[in-house]
């Protein structure tokens, strides 16, 4: 049965198999700094960024971490799913959209006005799920690295 629960500092040695395998799958290799500050923030309360852990019977198998942010748009803030990753072995558990749904439930009582998230074109497996459980907006992304 798959369970989800928010991460803690005590979940260092499960989480970073499975963030790799999230940095690996979009091709990405960040300075150990950077993952190190990552996990701080997640594991820290009163941050703005916020982590969960799917695990089944016991074994870790995804991760999910969210900010939120103002909106221009909306009185309440949006919530941006930024990571989601569940582990090649575990896909097809429910462990995706357990996870989306432990993001949203609780951006709905933080009093969010919506989550959304980004992903890549041509993760087809990724997106036959997020078909299922959210509206695509036909947005393009841009961005300019600074």
């Amino acid at each position: 049965m798959v369970t989800i629960s928010p991460l803690h500092p005590d979940d260092r040695p499960a989480w970073e198999p499975l963030w790799a395998g999230y940095l690996e799958f979009y091709e990405t290799d960040l300075a150990a700094d950077v993952s190190d500050a990552t996990f701080t923030a997640l594991t820290t309360p009163g941050t703005t960024v916020h982590g969960a852990m799917a695990r089944d019977d016991g074994t870790p198998i995804g991760i999910v971490h969210w900010l939120t942010h103002a909106s221009t748009w909306a009185l309440g803030d949006y919530c941006y799913l930024e990571d989601l990753y569940v582990s090649p072995d575990a896909r097809g558990t429910g462990a995706g959209r357990a996870l989306i749904a432990h993001v949203r439930d609780w951006a709905a009582e933080h009093g969010a006005a919506k989550v959304y998230w980004l992903t890549a074109e041509g993760n087809t497996t990724a997106r036959t799920l997020y078909d299922r459980v959210a509206a695509d907006t036909g947005f393009v992304h841009y961005e300019i690295e600074l």
